[in-house]
């Protein structure tokens, strides 16, 4: 049986499960709760904003490749600790040749899964105190990636966003970190199920 948490009217183990939430699972007091939060989150934008640009730039000199916000920040579901996180479409021939250019300048933090049969290299730096994370998927992920993103920004509602990044604050206020770190997946899993979205492991805070 789940135990009631205090600090919420609902029922978070049911949301899990399902899989989504909306405006129905809400009751009013609970909705203007979560609405004063997602506002209250939206005041980092404008720094974010400018810190990803600083990044794009970096990484478009860096690499010639043009970057993709393809985290929380991108699809406006971030916490006030969010990082960034950037993707680039990068042929898997040439990765030796991405490793030698980002030599230096960025951490390595390893190649991860990005589907059963791809895998994308992933990289670390800093701007203004942000860490930005760099994936390189292949070029056909990137492309999945990107027809995803454009489908989340037309087709999540306002309600729709305020909704999940509660349920997300909730998750990590009570920390529950393997279920936060499965519920960041639920939008990409919704929108492009055929595009599997491994997070870097250890980080609960985008």
């Amino acid at each position: 049986m789940t135990t009631p948490d205090p600090a919420t009217l609902l029922d978070v183990d049911a949301i899990r499960a399902k899989g989504w939430t909306d405006r129905s699972d809400f009751p009013d007091a609970e909705f203007d709760r979560a609405e004063a939060f997602y506002t209250a989150m939206r005041v980092h934008d404008t720094r974010l904003h400018a810190v990803r640009a600083s990044a794009s730039d970096l990484i478009e000199r860096w690499t010639g490749h043009q970057p993709r916000d393809v985290g929380s920040f991108g699809t406006r579901l971030n916490l006030e600790t969010s990082d960034l996180d950037l993707g680039i479409g990068f042929p898997v021939e040439r990765r030796g040749e991405l490793m030698a250019a980002l030599d230096g300048r960025t951490r390595f933090l390893g190649e991860r899964n990005t589907s059963f049969s791809t895998t994308r290299l992933v990289f670390a730096f800093m701007v203004d105190d942000v860490e930005v994370d760099l994936s390189a998927l292949t070029v056909g992920d990137f492309a999945v990636a990107c027809r995803m993103l454009d489908q989340i920004d037309t087709a999540m509602s306002d309600d729709e966003r305020v909704c999940h990044t509660w349920v997300k604050h909730l998750l990590r206020e009570a920390g529950r970190f393997d279920d936060y770190a499965a519920w960041k997946l639920v939008t990409y899993a919704r929108f492009c199920p055929e595009f599997t979205w491994v997070p870097i492991p250890e980080k609960a805070d985008s």
